[in-house]
């Protein structure tokens, strides 16, 4: 399962509205791409639609849509949201990665 802070949910909220989605009926997919500075490295886009390999979650009001091949990695990752001067927007708490990279976008195993 993946968690939503209350942080994140108010900015998700926020942010889809903005972009034309509803966070009541529209979901939010999460992701894993090889790449970046780690070997992989996270997505967070909105989706209105989700697939037959898709693995959806409810937490704190938000839908999760994600892939199960991405899900392998993302298991019991808390999705939070870091605002102000020095904050890093969307931050991935993730208990399996064994490394991260300094600004958090990326990781490994």
């Amino acid at each position: 399962m993946i968690k939503v802070s209350d942080t994140a949910k108010k900015k998700i909220i926020d942010l889809m509205k903005e972009d034309g989605f509803d966070a009541a009926t529209d979901y939010v997919r999460v992701g894993v791409k090889s790449g970046g500075c780690s070997g992989l490295s996270y997505e967070l886009k909105f989706d209105k639609n989700t697939g037959e390999d898709d693995k959806i979650f409810i937490d704190n009001d938000i839908t999760i849509a994600v892939e199960k091949k991405s899900f392998l990695y993302l298991a019991g990752t808390i999705l939070e949201f870091s605002g102000g001067l020095n904050g890093k927007g969307f931050v991935f708490n993730n208990p399996n990665a064994s490394r991260t990279c300094g600004c958090g976008e990326s990781f490994s195993l």
